[in-house]
């Protein structure tokens, strides 16, 4: 048996490799193999920090810069400690925060760990 993945529409795992895609028996869907492993890489993924620290969940930050609120007149000051960060995946902000201001997704590149 090949080790082709599941089909990512019907997750049916009768697949197999044609050219550069991976072809579903069962239902015809096609996908590139390379997305395969862009996946492999994004679970991968490490955050650092403004200073090249790797965070992870639970962690306590501080914001290295006042970060003003889209939409809003609410500032996050510089040098407010945030603990307990959550890290996500996609987007372009790795971090779910709350602050004294109230909840917020940071990019880590305003952050710094504590």
């Amino acid at each position: 048996m090949s080790n082709a993945p599941a089909c990512p529409q019907c997750t049916l795992e009768n697949t197999y490799p044609d050219g550069d895609n991976f072809v579903c028996a069962d239902c015809g869907f096609e996908w590139p193999q390379g997305a395969a492993a862009k996946d492999d890489d994004d679970a991968d993924a490490v955050v650092k920090d403004s200073v090249g620290n790797v965070l992870a969940d639970g962690d306590a930050v501080v914001v290295i810069k006042d970060l003003k609120v889209k939409g809003s007149s609410i500032v996050i000051k510089q040098g407010t400690k945030v603990k307990s960060i959550r890290l996500v995946s996609g987007g372009d902000h790795e971090v779910d925060c709350k602050t004294d201001v109230g909840n917020f997704m940071l990019k880590a590149a305003f952050l710094r760990k504590a």
